[in-house]
């Protein structure tokens, strides 16, 4: 199945950003407030600047301190995004996610942010696909022993 199957499950595809200019605290805010891990960073033009995420926010802080919170988001984040497009499958999904060590993937299409897909959606969306199979899988063996 593809990122597209995955974020019509979700529901909805509104991502939630922050600029770059912001200062971290209101990241940091933000991210525990809304109960997600990670935000898109973006001018607000649907094109991402970078990624911050809770791992970025605590290493930010091993780092410089405290202060650090005061500085802006750009100091925390990661510039360099991996992200995917809607007809990425989801097993891909998941070894890009496990190999690079990384929980959220912007979607994009046509250079511009469409969703956000985290490695929890894709394990989900797979347990209930494997759940699917393995249904049908059960109807044909006993069709065959009826």
């Amino acid at each position: 199945m593809t990122v597209t199957a995955i974020l019509k499950q979700k529901g909805s595809e509104e991502v939630e950003t922050i600029r770059p200019d912001a200062p971290l605290s209101h990241c940091v805010a933000l991210l525990a407030e809304r109960r997600i891990g990670a935000l898109v960073v973006s001018e607000g033009d649907g094109r991402i600047a970078g990624i911050v995420s809770e791992r970025d926010v605590v290493r930010a802080i091993a780092r410089q301190g405290r202060a650090v919170l005061e500085e802006p988001v750009s100091t925390a984040m990661t510039r360099e995004v991996q992200t995917c497009g809607m007809e990425d499958r989801a097993t891909d999904l998941l070894r890009r996610m496990t190999l690079g060590r990384f929980r959220h993937l912007p979607v994009v299409e046509a250079g511009r942010l469409k969703g956000l897909i985290s490695i929890g959606d894709v394990v989900k969306f797979r347990i209930a696909e494997i759940e699917m199979e393995k249904g049908a899988l059960e109807d044909m063996i006993k069709g065959m022993y009826v």
